[in-house]
């Protein structure tokens, strides 16, 4: 059994020249990993190798699918299936869970 306790706030921090991440569980296809961007940073467009789960943390985030997008505030939760083609942009200087399963 795994056992560890983590202050996520401290894992990752917004940086100028580029995201932050850094994946705390890693299995095949699955991974559990925390996320930093800074304000108007972008995702580029890429698929999931598995269904995912974001959760922030803090800040605000926005998750566009092709023609659909979705404004995510601190506590608040989006989840997709693998392979819906996606990126992200940061509002402000933001953190979030990426959960892959």
């Amino acid at each position: 059994m795994f056992y560890n306790v983590l202050k996520a706030k401290d894992i990752v921090d917004v940086k100028e020249e580029k995201m932050d991440r850094e994946v705390l569980m890693e299995s095949g296809d699955s991974s559990f990993s925390i996320i930093a961007l800074k304000k108007e940073e972008i995702i580029d467009t890429h698929t999931s190798t598995a269904d995912a789960a974001v959760y922030v943390l803090d800040g605000e985030i926005e998750i566009h699918f092709d023609a659909e997008k979705f404004k995510l505030d601190k506590g608040e939760v989006l989840m997709f299936k693998k392979d819906k083609e996606h990126k992200v942009f940061a509002l402000k200087d933001s953190k979030f869970f990426l959960i892959k399963i």
